[in-house]
């Protein structure tokens, strides 16, 4: 008994010595690498979201993220195989997600434009395929699309914030000038370090388009450029393109060069090689009549019609993903043009592009067998 009353007047107190163990746990600031459970961290252009919960699973917790996607969430879950459990899991970790970002207007995105951020990471970014990686065109909307992004950013830190690129290094992927296009916007480069995808376990690079978009695509050598505000940077000479003997300044604008209004000559382009040949048409047939397009529907979707020129009867391309970034441009034309109105103006556009979209259609279909489709 006496040993009894020795232990109620003497208790062991050791489930609140847990408790408190537990409590510095959960306080303790956790790194992977350059990142920490203290960050306030924002990746942009996220394929499968795995290098989201890489971080968020090695801190235990998400409520310090903000991923972002290019994709919406239907495509993101359609395209990768571990999508939809990424961003299942990402959001009991307590995630921030967001689908629909463009990382080139981001800082304006609605649940965007408020916030900074200690760390903003862009994994490999890439600007779609254009063609083959060492010719001038797809270098240049690579540096566009890189560029644009600095601007962005840039206005998105924290004091002492960084943003950090994951990127190639061999050619031709050094030729996109990433520390160049970082300084146009006080963005100087702090540190370059080697890039290993086995030290954020869990994590899947991605193709992220065509019919291999759930593939890896090959790294090699790439690194972790690390960038910071610099009042004062002077922007960096651009680099010149080998072969084309052109640096980004003196290389004429990539985005399609758009006349006034009033000066298209349209109607029939000509003719173009079908790929995929619908049986009993002939080889070549002009293409799907235009010249019913008001001169307002065509100056403002004047790179929808060109890519309805320049791809068809091709196949190989992500005509959902293309026919979005048409109309989007569309959008900014009209939004900053000379014949800007009403944003919902822009309806009656759109509504005037969709009657000429079903006339081309109707033109295509009287060409094919009846019953042929």
């Amino acid at each position: 008994m006496a040993g009894e009353e020795n232990d109620i007047n003497n208790p062991i107190v050791v489930e609140d010595d847990e408790e408190e163990e537990e409590e510095e746990d959960e306080d303790e600031v956790k790194w992977l690498k350059y990142y920490s459970s203290n960050h306030q961290i924002l990746l942009v252009g996220e394929g499968d979201f795995s290098f989201s919960l890489s971080l968020a699973n090695y801190f235990g917790s998400a409520s310090n993220i903000v991923s972002t996607s290019r994709d919406l969430h239907d495509i993101v879950v359609k395209m990768y195989s571990n999508g939809k459990s990424n961003l299942e899991n990402l959001k009991k970790l307590g995630a921030i997600i967001i689908h629909g970002v463009d990382a080139t207007k981001m800082k304006l995105h609605t649940d965007l434009r408020a916030r900074k951020f200690d760390r903003i990471i862009y994994n490999f970014p890439h600007a779609g395929f254009h063609g083959k990686e060492d010719q001038v065109k797809p270098i240049l909307k690579h540096r566009a699309l890189v560029k644009s992004f600095f601007r962005n950013a840039s206005s998105m830190l924290r004091p002492d914030g960084e943003v950090h690129v994951n990127h190639k290094t061999t050619a031709p992927f050094n030729l996109w000038g990433i520390e160049e296009l970082a300084s146009d916007h006080r963005l100087g480069l702090i540190e370059r370090v080697e890039f290993n995808k086995e030290d954020y376990p869990g994590y899947n690079n991605k193709r992220g388009a065509g019919v291999r978009c759930d593939e890896p695509f090959p790294l090699g050598e790439c690194s972790t450029f690390k960038f910071k505000i610099v009042p004062g940077l002077k922007k960096m000479t651009p680099k010149v393109i080998p072969g084309s003997g052109k640096t980004e300044v003196n290389v004429p604008d990539t985005r399609i060069q758009i006349p006034s209004p009033g000066s298209f000559n349209v109607g029939f382009p000509q003719a173009v090689p079908f790929v995929n040949m619908p049986p009993n048409m002939q080889r070549t047939e002009n293409l799907p009549p235009i010249n019913s397009a008001t001169p307002d529907c065509f100056w403002i979707f004047h790179e929808y019609f060109k890519h309805a020129d320049l791809m068809f009867g091709r196949a190989g391309y992500d005509v959902r993903q293309v026919t979005f970034e048409t109309l989007d441009a569309g959008f900014d034309r009209y939004m900053t043009g000379a014949t800007r109105k009403d944003p919902n103006d822009f309806i009656m556009h759109l509504q005037d592009l969709h009657r000429l979209s079903q006339l081309r259609l109707e033109w295509l279909q009287s060409l094919l067998p009846p019953n042929s489709y």
